[in-house]
């Protein structure tokens, strides 16, 4: 075999390695169950606010506490505590997505909230073709 030959073969190699290796770090959506089995490490859930419970948030006590409810897609709902400022609109999100860890307690410790706004044009109507 020609050294060329090894050296790709090796590089190849080593690139698999490295592609195994971040995809292992890739994040899926996870669930509260998982989260509670792997405490201390950080996930990312999907859910929706569960409006039939109380959220808190005083900023005149605490601009950076902000706690709510979501009931992630199995079903089970557990009280979110986000160290941040309270998202504009929060109340009006389709649904959320917490990156953050399972605390002790039960409680998801939230670093970071994406949300899902309804969409504007969910009503609309497309017309294609041409008129007449």
């Amino acid at each position: 075999m020609k050294k060329s030959n090894i050296v790709l073969l090796v590089l190849i190699a080593v690139a698999i390695g490295v592609i195994v290796t971040v995809a292992g770090d890739f994040s899926t959506y996870e669930t509260f169950a998982t989260a509670r089995q792997k405490e201390g490490k950080e996930f990312q859930i999907i859910g929706k606010l569960d409006t039939t419970q109380t959220m808190h948030y005083d900023p005149i006590r605490d601009a950076n506490l902000f706690s709510f409810y979501v009931k992630d897609k199995t079903g089970e709902t557990r009280r979110v505590i986000f160290y941040g400022t309270k998202p504009t609109d929060f109340e009006k999100a389709e649904s959320v997505v917490l990156t953050g860890k399972m605390a002790e307690n039960g409680e998801f410790k939230c670093s970071k909230i994406l949300m899902k706004c309804p969409s504007k044009y969910k009503n609309d109507q497309v017309v294609t073709g041409n008129k007449v």
